[in-house]
């Protein structure tokens, strides 16, 4: 599940230091309820670097359902990585549960034992294999996985033909700013335009369209 949040000319955020908020309290509260329900929640080394996000589950009630489930409080946060260039002392490392990171070996190799008692390192080979990180995650018993960003890494997995769906909240707001990042870049995406992905829902959270898509399916236009 691709999960983002746009402005209505589709960036991600502006390009300041300080991150743009495009989602207001009611959505922020909405994405806690989807990572409560996923077994990982993934970004990228960029979007970690830029935003130091914890990626927890905010809510003291979902954590408890997600206890009597069976489940660990938190989701297993996941990094990708090609490079291996990663502080350890950002927020994550030092919060929640359970923690993977993906790289390649040259990532790997750099990261050495930076992360040693703070995470799992991954070595995916000599570049980064979204459908092989997929089929690791399956193997560690996550069947359910919240990919929250940023652009290069939702382009990866939707131009591989690994999203099922994706959960867009769209923000009425204007970017403009060609310096700042976008969901989506430039990439060879499954069907190229002529396909036409199917609206499953359409919503509303105060200000916010919110939308969700089934990359896989064509839509009714007939």
């Amino acid at each position: 599940m691709l999960s983002v949040a746009v402005s209505i000319d589709g960036y991600i955020d502006d390009a300041s230091p300080d991150r743009l908020l495009l989602s207001n309290a009611a959505d922020f509260d909405r994405v806690d309820a989807l990572r409560a329900d996923s077994d990982a929640i993934l970004i990228g080394a960029e979007t970690l670097r830029r935003d130091n996000p914890r990626l927890l589950v905010n809510s003291m009630d979902r954590r408890l359902h997600r206890v009597a489930a069976g489940k660990p409080d938190y989701p297993v946060r996941v990094i990708v990585t090609a490079g291996g260039d990663l502080d350890p002392e950002l927020r994550l490392w030092h919060c929640g549960g359970e923690r993977l990171v993906y790289t390649t070996d040259s990532g790997a190799a750099r990261l050495g034992d930076r992360l040693d008692g703070l995470a799992k390192v991954v070595s995916l080979g000599a570049a980064i294999d979204f459908g092989a990180l997929l089929d690791d995650l399956g193997q560690r018993g996550m069947a359910r996985l919240m990919v929250e960003g940023g652009g290069s890494i939702h382009t990866g997995f939707l131009s591989a033909g690994l999203a099922d769906e994706i959960w867009m909240a769209v923000a009425p707001v204007v970017v403009g700013d060609p310096a700042a990042p976008r969901f989506l870049g430039p990439a060879l995406f499954p069907g190229g335009p002529q396909h036409r992905m199917q609206l499953a829902d359409v919503g509303r959270v105060g200000d916010i369209a919110l939308l969700r898509y089934l990359p896989k399916e064509d839509s009714d236009v007939g």
